[in-house]
């Protein structure tokens, strides 16, 4: 849990370049650490934003690479990635993510099962990005202690 870091996004649209990312929410896998960060429409402030969130995943994850966790990375990461090489000019957490659903289908033993790991959920699912990433990484501990 030291590295797993959990992500969720809200954008305006399907993908980058379809719309634009305005706001996103990390959580950390080990504490209670929590990084909002809010999209703006000047490039010179999202830079700002973009080297606060990477000072802060080296605080939180100082000696490894973080690991991205979502609920829907093909969605999140997208989004996260385009906006770390364009304010930033690398992505802190490499090529690839981690999909919760994925990962409840493996215990539950059933490739299609990927839905019903949302009720172990505690924190509202109201897309406020923090709230929900939150409420992905409570159903996720609880995974980890023998829930399904």
């Amino acid at each position: 849990m030291k590295n797993l870091i959990f992500v969720d996004v809200e954008a305006t649209g399907p993908a980058p370049g379809h719309g634009k990312m305005t706001e996103f929410g990390l959580v950390h896998g080990a504490s209670q650490a929590t990084f909002h960060g809010i999209c703006c429409e000047l490039d010179v402030e999202n830079v700002e934003v973009a080297s606060h969130l990477d000072k802060w995943l080296t605080l939180i994850v100082p000696s490894t690479r973080p690991i991205f966790v979502s609920d829907n990375p093909a969605f999140d990461w997208q989004w996260m990635n385009k906006f770390l090489w364009d304010f930033l000019g690398r992505n802190p957490f490499g090529h690839s993510a981690r999909r919760i659903s994925d990962f409840y289908a493996g215990l539950t033993g059933d490739f299609r099962n990927t839905q019903k790991w949302k009720r172990l959920r505690i924190t509202p699912h109201d897309h406020n990005p923090v709230h929900d990433a939150q409420g992905n990484k409570e159903a996720f501990i609880r995974m980890l202690a023998g829930e399904r």
